[in-house]
Formats: C-alpha cells, structure tokens, sequence
C-alpha cells in the first residue's frame, strides 16, 4: 500500500508543479480507491455503503487545470505624473515597490523588478519573469540567460546600456521552498498574474518610447500578443508583429540556447536578431551575418 501511496502523492506533486491545482474524481473512482487500499489494510476505513455517500454528480473526465488565483486587486491603473523619463520612471518603480500584490508575492528579502537600461533606447528586449539572481539584485537578465543576452546585444553592434530591457513579471512566479526556504526552479506565470503586471510594462514602453520590441521566448510572446494568439513558439517566431503601434520581433529566450547550446540554435536566434539590426538602421558586417554558420 505505500508504494500505491507514493505513486500518487509523486503524481500529485507533478500535477502541482505543472500548473495543476485540483483534480476532480467521480464517485466511482473514489470507491475503486477505497477499495483498493481498504482491503485488509490496517487503519484504513472501509468504504462507506452506497446509501451513505452524497449524490452522485456527473464525472469529469480529465483533471481541472490549475485556475488562476482570484485577484485581489484588479491590474493596476497606472497613472504617473508630468515631467521627464526620469521623472516618470522614477514614479513607475514607487508604484510597483508599494504595490500590494507584487509585495505579497515576493519572498522574505527579495526584490521586485524593474526595467533597467537607457531610458531613451531606440530597442527594448522583454523576458518573462525575475529569476533567483533577479530577484536579490532587483534587476532584469543578471543570471546566465542575462550575461548572454549582453553578449548577444554586443554581437548586434550596442552594449547593455544602450538599450532597454525588462519583463513581463515584476516578481518571480512562486514554487514551494525547500526546508531551507529557497525556491528551486521556475515556473511560467499565469494569465492572471501576467494581467496584474502589464500595465507597469506598458507603462515602461510608454516612457522609454522605443522603436522596435523583441519578445525573448514564449511567455513573453504571449503576454504581448495575447495568450491565445499561438499554440507553439515556432508559429510568430522570427516574424514581425505589433504591440502598441510599435515593430515587435519574437525570438527565443536566451535560456533556450543554454539548454541547447549548438551553433543550429544560436543561428536561430541570430538570424532573428539580424532581422532586428537591419530594421533599426545599424551597420552590419558581412562577419555578422556569418556568425553560427
């Protein structure tokens, strides 16, 4: 019996760390579980006589995906006042540090995170979500994925602080700690918390104001384009889209290469990247369009 036991708490837990929240089991299937560990077991009640249990209700068929959780505050209505970038930057980041979701996610000693970079780049790069070195320094793309995606803006012909790049998140998407209290792994957020934080993306964009757009991954894909608007990456990757009136080049994250580290998948994402250079009007060598060749 515990190995039957195990099984299904293992599976619960991967039901969990999917993004699976409940699961919905017929009468009949509770009494094939009774059943199963009733007979003969020591300290397991038998099952209840049929007469006893509540009405049946219709089965479901397949477990409920996980919901997101009710918000408590609806997404914010971003208003900041009158003045320079700096100014209204400066007014963004009070919003966001004193929001009451974005500080009931963060765990004891962590950070929200904002954009970072220049305020008047001509191309901003948005991710998904703070990861573990994000969130102690408060800062967008500091991990790995943030040390390459500096290399590949070095490899277009800009450095870091000259463009802008922040996220779809402005806390890190929460997973259960271990005894030590450390989160281990990511996880994508959910619809509802990706609502909660888009206006303050918006709101960035409206600042920095910036020519072209690149979403870095499926995530942030969908948080610009709609999270319906495509099944797989592949799909509105490489190819020019819109979000807010502004020019927006999909790609893959910068993780996707550290998981895949081949020359086949840094062209990928290079070649995207090109698309992005030519179209802000920088130089391009014809070493630059050999790269990962």
């Amino acid at each position: 019996m515990r190995l039957s036991l195990n099984a299904i708490t293992d599976e619960l837990r991967r039901l969990k760390a999917s993004g699976v929240d409940r699961v919905v089991v017929s009468d009949e299937g509770l009494a094939a579980l009774r059943k199963s560990f009733s007979g003969g077991a020591a300290g397991v009640a038998p099952a209840e006589p049929a007469a006893a249990r509540a009405p049946a209700r219709p089965p479901r068929t397949a477990p409920v995906p996980r919901a997101d959780p009710a918000p408590v505050v609806p997404p914010p209505v971003v208003v900041l006042p009158e003045g320079d970038k700096r100014t209204r930057w400066d007014a963004l980041m009070k919003l966001v540090a004193e929001d009451p979701v974005c500080r009931a996610k963060l765990r004891p000693g962590k950070r929200v995170v904002l954009g970072v970079g220049s305020l008047d780049a001509f191309l901003m790069f948005v991710g998904e979500a703070p990861g573990a070195e994000e969130e102690v320094q408060g800062e967008p793309f500091v991990g790995p994925a943030g040390q390459l995606l500096t290399r590949m803006i070095s490899g277009m012909g800009l450095s870091r602080g000259e463009v802008y790049i922040g996220n779809i998140m402005n806390w890190r998407p929460d997973l259960p700690a271990g005894p030590d209290g450390v989160q281990t792994g990511n996880r994508p957020p959910t619809e509802a918390e990706m609502a909660h934080c888009l206006p303050y993306l918006r709101a960035q964009i409206d600042i920095v104001s910036p020519g072209l757009v690149v979403a870095l991954g499926a995530t942030a894909a969908k948080g610009l384009l709609g999270p319906k608007a495509f099944g797989a990456l592949g799909e509105v990757r490489g190819r020019w889209h819109e979000f807010g009136g502004r020019p927006l080049m999909v790609t893959y994250h910068p993780s996707y290469i550290l998981r895949n580290p081949t020359n086949k998948t840094k062209r990928l994402i290079w070649e995207d990247l090109l698309k992005v250079t030519e179209r802000a009007k920088l130089p391009v060598s014809e070493k630059q369009r050999g790269f990962f060749l």
